[in-house]
């Protein structure tokens, strides 16, 4: 592997927005670098919110570039004089209001973004880590009226830098809400929030106002969607598919009153439909691993395998693990050709030897008849702080789908941007269990001030 080039500071400031995109960065092959360095310049600091609230292409990146010269010229303390609480109030609210009022599952189609001159881009994992969600950025092209994102979830945590990375694609959903889509990740929770980092990562930048910037975050979490389908042939969500539901009876009438319950048995599961994905209730902080509202777990925890049927995904203690006929059932049934999920990176697959790697950035993990089951994973070089001697050094990846069926993906693998600033880890990242697995989910309990369904 090729060294990794020395990180980019933030572009001088645009005179307009055509002359900003004329220098964003555009891959049109599947391997990318970052930039050569150049010189900063200071950006327009303190963020103030725009009259009239309507953000601009130029505030957005403005905002960007703040972020990125913060992280290498102030201390993590000093943010606020970046980004004031009350403009970071206005625009959670603003990116709130949008995100509560879609579906569990988006549909990305010609009634919403698309045409025969639009790209979807698909994002894994990012993790914080805020140099490289900036070059994925610049390098794919920022979104546009015929440029759409979807983003895997799993913005926060581990990483030095999720409150940034999480504040500036709220931005660009607040700026281009029908062009950006951010959905769940297992992340965007309280529990993995306060063991992996974001809510002391969040404490030591708002110090005072912390608690009340931590929570409007979770707020903001619990209307994140669940997964999306874009074109009618690709379906995308952070862990990947679910159990169903069956209706039984209740004791009283055998007709007026029926009770839905979530098969607990493993010769019982079913694999779930859109529908009753659509009707799930994803507004929890902490998704449950028990009871009747198990989808949302589902969803955001579960891992494929490469053997058959669907069981508990007894490694996270949360989630399904499911095997290839699982996925070709499910694309046969709703003719998709691919599923797009992340929400595991090198360190998680070190320890399944039965699937790929993820040394560039994804892996195709089920080729099935109907099409396939591919990981995406966004972070290089992960996790930022690493306990072991030698580096994962893996490098990341976007996808990029193409019209007219938006069904055959271009993979574009990056590196890290180097060299990092130099910051202190917001978690024990030596104690900490690398991949998420063995959750305490009494704490889980306890920390979110849930009681298990019954």
């Amino acid at each position: 592997m090729l060294s990794s080039p020395a990180a980019a500071p933030p572009p001088a400031q645009p005179s307009s927005d055509e002359d900003f995109f004329s220098t964003a960065s555009t891959s049109t092959s599947s391997d990318s670098k970052p930039p050569s360095p150049a010189v900063p310049l200071l950006p327009e600091i303190p963020i103030a919110w725009p009259d009239g609230g309507a953000l601009t292409v130029s505030w957005v990146t403005n905002l960007m570039q703040a972020f990125e010269w913060a992280s290498r010229a102030i201390s993590p303390s000093e943010l606020p004089s970046v980004l004031p609480v009350g403009v970071f109030d206005k625009l959670v609210l603003a990116a709130s209001k949008i995100l509560h009022k879609e579906p569990n599952c988006v549909k990305i189609d010609e009634n919403y973004a698309l045409n025969s001159d639009s790209r979807v881009v698909v994002v894994g994992d990012v993790h914080g880590q805020l140099h490289d969600v900036l070059f994925l950025l610049r390098d794919a092209g920022y979104p546009s009226d015929d440029r759409v994102f979807v983003f895997n979830g799993d913005y926060v945590d581990r990483g030095a830098w999720g409150l940034e990375v999480f504040l500036i694609l709220l931005a660009w959903k607040v700026l281009m809400p029908h062009r950006v889509y951010l959905l769940r990740g297992n992340h965007e929770s309280k529990y993995c929030t306060s063991v992996y980092g974001f809510e002391k990562e969040v404490s030591v930048k708002y110090g005072d106002n912390g608690k009340h910037v931590y929570r409007k975050c979770l707020g903001c979490f619990e209307g994140l969607p669940l997964a999306s389908i874009i074109a009618g042939q690709v379906y995308t969500a952070h862990g990947g598919l679910f159990r169903g539901t069956v209706i039984t009876p209740s004791k009283r009438s055998k007709k007026k009153n029926r009770k839905v319950v979530h098969n607990p048995e493993v010769n019982s599961l079913t694999l779930g439909s859109l529908d009753e994905l659509a009707k799930a209730r994803r507004s929890v902080l902490d998704p449950p691993w028990e009871g009747q509202n198990l989808i949302p777990g589902d969803v955001l925890w579960s891992d494929p395998s490469m053997s058959p049927g669907l069981s508990p995904n007894t490694e996270r203690g949360i989630g399904l693990v499911w095997g290839p006929d699982c996925t070709e059932e499910f694309l046969k049934k709703y003719n998709f050709k691919l599923i797009i999920r992340s929400h595991e990176g090198p360190d998680a697959r070190d320890k399944r030897p039965d699937l790929g790697g993820m040394d560039l950035g994804y892996t195709i993990d089920h080729i099935v008849e109907s099409g396939k089951l591919i990981t995406l994973f966004s972070a290089p070089d992960y996790p930022q702080f690493q306990a072991t001697e030698e580096r994962f050094k893996n490098k990341a990846s976007y996808i990029v789908l193409e019209p007219p069926n938006f069904d055959t993906p271009i993979f574009h693998s990056f590196e890290a941007v180097t060299p990092r600033p130099k910051v202190n880890p917001y978690y024990d990242f030596e104690d900490c269990i690398d991949s998420d697995e063995e959750l305490d989910l009494v704490s889980m309990v306890t920390e979110s001030g849930q009681q298990p369904a019954v």
